[in-house]
């Protein structure tokens, strides 16, 4: 059975890493890799497939940058040809980035079988592409592919059949589980010279964050703030360097006390970062994850959430808008906290992608 798995930006490299490890584990199965170009340096490409036993893809679309649209479009166009090229049996996508809404559209309008992995998740907030990218994937998808208990109950109140959603667990945290012992090892608190449990992890790249001039003033105020409390490591996105740049506040954060500014980092550099951190603050979904299966506190900067399981089962908490004052209250408040062993969410074993490709196997090859 020939399969095509599609990655596009940084976190679609970890989920795909996972399934392309189970994949791997039957002959029966063939795996063409398609990158098509959404996150494509180094720092937010080849040192995932380094770190996560991923090999060069088969397919390097090469397309970055441009509107959500024209991205979009530019992708379907590419991944059509790698479509007519390779007739693959099923086509995979994961999460909820433009590079998974396009392959799944081609894959729909070509005929070809389409599976989800991630599928079900909702944050109710239309104003997010990742929305919209989500909910199309998931009413065109063959198979449903759910990571937590309320994405099944999202997709059966949008009337999808129930035969088509298979509640396997989160693939994120299988790439969690084979990476963390390797993450552990590594330096990385002594080359900063920080202290485990003493200093504070910030994430932030969403456009409702990091786009605008009041925003980021807001962001960079909190950053001060809070290095008067703890030292703060800012691993910073492309995009959000950029807009600091842009708006002339990059130069402010650069002689900020307390705080490191740090290019974006591998996999298992960040894994080791946010694994000793006091506490985690961003706007990731994925971060969402894996402070909960680490049992790290994660305040998250946004309204709502698609993964309630972090909050409900997990160790984040919603902020909602980048407002300082309430912030620095909710942060210093969760600081002095004592730390719990929390419950995972089910299903958040490691084993989720061998469940995918259990249930491919006895669905597809009878």
């Amino acid at each position: 059975m020939k399969i095509i798995c599609v990655m596009g930006a940084r976190p679609n490299f970890v989920k795909v890493a996972a399934l392309y490890r189970a994949f791997s584990k039957y002959p029966e199965f063939s795996v063409c890799l398609v990158h098509t170009g959404q996150h494509h340096d180094d720092a937010m490409y080849k040192v995932f497939l380094t770190q996560l036993g991923l090999p060069e893809p088969d397919f390097s679309l090469c397309i970055h940058g441009g509107s959500h649209t024209g991205q979009t479009a530019q992708i379907m166009l590419a991944f059509e040809k790698v479509l007519s090229s390779e007739s693959p049996d099923l086509v995979v996508v994961v999460g909820d980035v433009n590079s998974s809404l396009a392959c799944a559209l081609v894959a729909a309008k070509e005929g070809v079988k389409l599976a989800h992995v991630e599928a079900g998740l909702r944050s109710g907030d239309k104003s997010m592409p990742e929305e919209i990218n989500r909910v199309l994937i998931d009413h065109m998808a063959d198979e449903l592919f759910v990571s937590e208990e309320a994405a099944v109950r999202n997709l059966q109140n949008e009337g999808i059949s129930s035969g088509k959603i298979h509640f396997v667990g989160n693939v994120m945290i299988d790439s969690l589980v084979y990476g963390r012992e390797k993450a552990m090892e590594l330096p990385l608190l002594n080359d900063l010279g920080l202290k485990k449990g003493e200093y504070v992890v910030l994430t932030m790249h969403r456009p409702s964050n990091v786009d605008s001039p009041a925003e980021l003033t807001l962001l960079a105020d909190l950053i001060q703030a809070l290095g008067k409390i703890r030292p703060v490591v800012f691993p910073v996105h492309p995009r959000t360097k950029s807009s600091l740049i842009s708006h002339g506040i990059w130069g402010q954060l650069e002689n900020c006390s307390g705080l490191h500014l740090l290019p974006p980092q591998g996999y298992l550099e960040f894994i080791n970062l946010i694994s000793h951190a006091a506490l985690v603050i961003t706007d990731s979904g994925g971060v969402q994850e894996e402070t909960t299966f680490l049992n790290v506190p994660c305040v998250t900067f946004r309204k709502s959430t698609e993964r309630p399981s972090t909050i409900g089962e997990g160790t984040n908490r919603l902020v909602g808008d980048l407002d300082v004052a309430h912030a620095l209250c909710i942060i210093t408040e969760v600081l002095k906290e004592e730390k719990n062993q929390t419950s995972l969410p089910a299903l958040w074993d490691g084993l989720a992608s061998d469940r995918i490709v259990q249930i491919i196997q006895k669905k597809y090859l009878k």
